[in-house]
């Protein structure tokens, strides 16, 4: 698909559009290794760019206002900015990105259907209850929450959005149809990898490639050994954080931006990881299980049939 802004611009063929703390991350660096595939390196976050729900961060007070990217297809600034993220990628027989938000997003779909009428959608679940936790800690390690897991679930709405795929999935797939979404288990990447890489090169129609425990990196989460420290840290650095955020779309880069960025990159480079140490996640309170067991499973009523798979079989306790 070569959609042109100008006379070498690219846009990309495929998108792996969620869901957050599934494998993504695991899948792009394996996809990345291919020759025919070109993948930025970063999620590029665009269709859902301006979504407050989804992405708090990527909208600052300025001093004229609202500062934010506009991500609507007429917009010729934001696309530019879009198309640039793969002119380096432009050789590439197939071009993709991966923004594991978009999955979630209300608006998402349809933005990428207008501009990108071909391309093809790969969506990585994984146990809706385990998915949660992963990404509550992803928040407590990153700086971007102080609060215990049960609170999180009602300050962060994205703890419970992320792990709700059926309704969205079934809009990807009344706006692209099911020859052009690829529906993957992260449960079943850990039992086949090769299999798993297999059907989506497949799925890609580019050469499949061999994967070995060399190439098959994963994303591991290393855990605070004191937790009450850790979210006395996050209160102290939370304005460092927001300051990748401001970098991502370009915006406002003087002096003062400059300074924090640095410093929001000798933070996390230096400092942050000498309080993340621990390998074992801290385990998920019983009552709090059993609560998520029963409420995602009816947030994702009927994704059994959707799926063709008795999902209760790599899922324990889901009824969905």
């Amino acid at each position: 698909m070569n959609l042109r802004i100008d006379q070498s611009a690219r846009l990309p063929d495929f998108i792996i559009g969620g869901a957050p703390k599934c494998g993504t991350t695991s899948l792009h660096f394996i996809l990345s290794q291919n020759p025919a595939v070109g993948i930025p390196d970063d999620e590029i976050h665009f269709f859902d760019a301006d979504d407050p729900i989804g992405h708090p961060d990527f909208l600052f007070d300025g001093p004229d206002g609202l500062d934010w990217r506009d991500p609507n297809p007429g917009n010729l600034e934001s696309l530019g900015w879009y198309a640039g993220r793969f002119s380096k990628l432009a050789g590439c027989a197939c071009l993709g990105e991966d923004s594991t938000i978009y999955l979630q997003s209300e608006v998402a779909a349809e933005r990428i259907a207008k501009m990108l009428p071909d391309v093809r959608l790969i969506f990585m679940l994984r146990n809706p209850v385990k998915r949660a936790y992963s990404q509550y800690w992803h928040l407590m390690t990153r700086g971007r929450t102080t609060c215990s897991f049960e609170k999180a679930l009602r300050v962060h709405p994205s703890v419970i959005l992320g792990s709700t795929y059926a309704p969205h999935l079934r809009r990807y797939l009344e706006i692209f149809g099911p020859n052009r979404v690829r529906i993957v288990l992260f449960e079943d990447f850990l039992a086949d990898q090769q299999g798993f890489i297999d059907g989506i090169t497949d799925f890609l129609d580019v050469p499949r490639m061999q994967v070995t425990s060399g190439n098959a990196w994963f994303n591991r989460t290393y855990y605070p050994c004191h937790l009450g420290m850790q979210r006395a840290i996050n209160l102290l650095s939370s304005r460092i954080v927001r300051q990748q955020y401001r970098n991502h779309f370009n915006q406002r880069r003087g002096p003062r931006e400059r300074a924090r960025n640095k410093l929001h990159y000798y933070w996390f480079r230096y400092a942050h990881p000498v309080f993340l140490k621990s390998t074992k996640q801290p385990p998920m309170a019983p009552k709090t299980q059993r609560f998520l067991e029963q409420h995602l499973s009816a947030r994702n009523g009927g994704l059994s049939t959707l799926l063709g798979r008795d999902l209760s079989a790599v899922w324990p306790r889901f009824t969905g």
